[in-house]
């Protein structure tokens, strides 16, 4: 007599379709293709969480930039004052721009007076 798997494919194939949950059309209902929808969904959010970072860091870098251009000077003069002056170093130490870019966008008093103190 063959053996047909029972309770232990039947509880290996509802924990695909629970994580496939949400998902729309046969893509939760069907087992191998909610099994293809979740394997694509894994990679796209590994994907993605890499991403994430990198459009994050390109968002304070615009935003430091307007900023900065409104006081006249672009953004890699800014930045090159600031490692110079040792507020931001290599190293990851000191100010980081997401910090300046919340400094920027929330107290545009005291940005313009860190700008001012390295620029000079």
């Amino acid at each position: 007599m063959r053996v047909k798997g029972g309770s232990v494919t039947r509880q290996r194939r509802k924990r695909w379709l629970e994580k496939a949950e949400g998902s729309w059309g046969t893509r939760n209902t069907s087992y191998r293709i909610a099994r293809q929808t979740v394997i694509r969904a894994a990679e796209y959010a590994y994907r993605d969480r890499r991403n994430k970072k990198r459009d994050f860091r390109k968002l304070w870098i615009s935003r430091i930039n307007a900023a900065v251009r409104e006081l006249g000077y672009t953004y890699s003069q800014f930045m090159n004052a600031l490692v110079k002056a040792n507020v931001v170093t290599k190293d990851g130490q000191g100010l980081n721009r997401k910090m300046l870019s919340e400094l920027a966008i929330n107290n545009p008093e005291a940005f313009n007076q860190l700008v001012d103190k390295v620029m000079k």
